[in-house]
Formats: structure tokens, sequence, C-alpha cells
């Protein structure tokens, strides 16, 4: 018996203006851990999300 697909969490598209040097930056992380920038800001901002919480 198959189990079941993993599904993915649903997402929404936004908007986010970010100066220039914080965007190349992120891009030039992101290309040294060979992963697409936009994964990384997600990453990044679900750990920082995650340490709020904690700190309640």
């Amino acid at each position: 018996m198959r189990c079941c697909p993993k599904l993915k969490p649903s997402t929404k598209t936004i908007s986010i203006r970010l100066p220039e040097s914080l965007l190349h930056a992120l891009k030039t992380l992101a290309n040294k851990r060979d992963v697409p920038y936009q994964s990384l800001l997600k990453i990044f901002l679900a750990e920082r999300v995650a340490a709020e919480r904690k700190q309640g």
C-alpha cells in the first residue's frame, strides 16, 4: 500500500521591498549554500519567528 504523498503547506505570494544591498547579500549567501535565495529567506524568517516564540 502506498503512503500518502507529502503535502507542502499552502503558500501565499507577497511583495516585499528590500534594500538592494540586503538582497545582494542574501543572494550571495544563497549561492554559497547552493539554494534559491527565496528559499533561504524563508528559512531565515522561520528560524527568527521560532526564536521569538520561544522568548514569548
